[in-house]
């Protein structure tokens, strides 16, 4: 069981950014009628959702976070050594999405950046990474950028998806510091569970498939280069893997449930935070959801639902709060860590799109060269 503690590292600042497009769960009655709308609103607690824009990207979410974090923290951009993008959205297949992000934001060359491919569970992993690197170099801020645009892989007739899955981005602050307490975390990984949640079109295995569309079981209408989750197989995994993960983490790090202020999980569905918080046996209020109005945004669903819960509050506190992401892959990971409710910033609103990196024809690509 890998397991991690990194020390005198902080997270001093998280924001996160969505889409303004809303789409309430209702307005899909007429396509897919009342009875199965109201079953599924019942089942995932998903009343809306927030849809990007044509050419906007999760690195457009992540950098209007990154703004909005380095603004209100007032950090030299010089001072970033590292910037790591957690998505399984990037803007290109090549290059990696992080150095579109470091041009973006005006990072020094002095500064690693990278991308890790991790869905829903990047920002656990992504934590990790980040800390890891700090914790053996001379790095003393970064940036742990994570963002999704999963909607653009729903087809619009498959019912399973196309509610379900919203678009956003956050940022997070690291921060060496002294006197803090340590962030532990596991990582696990599960390969042979690689398509249960697979989009098997567009890779370099399978660059060029049809794009005849089907029908499953259920009547759910879907091409190869759609979203496919295998959602009997998810959920036995999420309500059996992740607990016991959660749990083997309190008997590692020697803690109880008693001792955490916040238990923030992926915002996978309702039905699922409910089972995980029985299992734990803890009061669901500790459990921030934020689904209901954003959806399963996959990478940045926690720091979304850290900014939904405590970004407006005026309270300042501490808090101990413990994570886990857990998904596509299968992956799946959690995390211990303290925080203080002052640094974490209300959800902002965008439409921005990075118009530079349009390119939609060979004269689009000849100008920028």
């Amino acid at each position: 069981m890998p397991y991690f503690q990194f020390q005198n590292i902080k997270i001093s600042g998280i924001s996160a950014a969505v889409p303004r497009g809303e789409v309430k769960t209702d307005e899909y009655i007429e396509r897919f009628g009342e009875e199965h709308i109201n079953k599924f609103k019942e089942g995932t607690g998903i009343c809306a959702t927030r849809k990007s824009r044509e050419h906007q990207t999760a690195s457009d979410f992540a950098y209007a976070a990154a703004e909005d974090l380095l603004h209100r923290k007032q950090i030299k951009r010089e001072e970033i050594g590292a910037l790591i993008f957690g998505t399984l959205s990037p803007d290109y297949r090549r290059p990696t999405t992080a150095c579109v992000l470091h041009k973006r934001l005006g990072l020094s060359k002095n500064c690693a950046a990278f991308d890790i491919s991790l869905g829903c569970s990047a920002f656990v992993y992504g934590i990790t990474t980040v800390c890891a690197m700090m914790q053996n170099s001379d790095i003393d801020k970064a940036l742990l950028l994570v963002g999704e645009t999963v909607s653009k892989l729903a087809n619009p007739r498959d019912s399973s998806m196309v509610m379900l899955f919203g678009d956003g981005g956050a940022a997070v602050l690291l921060e060496k510091t002294e006197r803090t307490a340590p962030i532990q975390s596991i990582l696990k990984t599960d390969g042979t569970g690689y398509q249960a949640i697979i989009a098997p079109a567009g890779g370099m295995r399978n660059l060029h498939p049809s794009d005849e569309e089907y029908a499953d079981e259920d009547g759910n209408i879907r091409n190869l280069y759609n979203s496919h989750m295998q959602g009997d197989n998810v959920f036995s995994f999420t309500i059996s893997d992740v607990p016991r993960t959660l749990k083997e983490f309190l008997v590692k790090t020697e803690t109880t449930v008693e001792d955490y202020d916040s238990f923030v999980m992926h915002q996978a569905n309702r039905f699922i935070i409910q089972m995980i918080a029985k299992k734990l046996k803890t009061d669901l209020a500790k459990f921030p959801i934020c689904l209901d109005k954003y959806g399963n945004t996959s990478a940045p669903s926690i720091p979304l639902a850290l900014c939904d819960r405590y970004g407006e509050s005026q309270d300042e506190e501490n808090i101990r709060v413990l994570m886990s992401g857990f998904g596509v892959g299968l992956s799946w990971g959690v995390c211990g860590l303290t925080i203080n409710t002052k640094d974490i910033y209300p959800v902002i609103e965008t439409d921005e799109i990075f118009t530079e990196g349009i390119i939609n024809s060979l004269d689009d690509f000849l100008r920028e060269e």
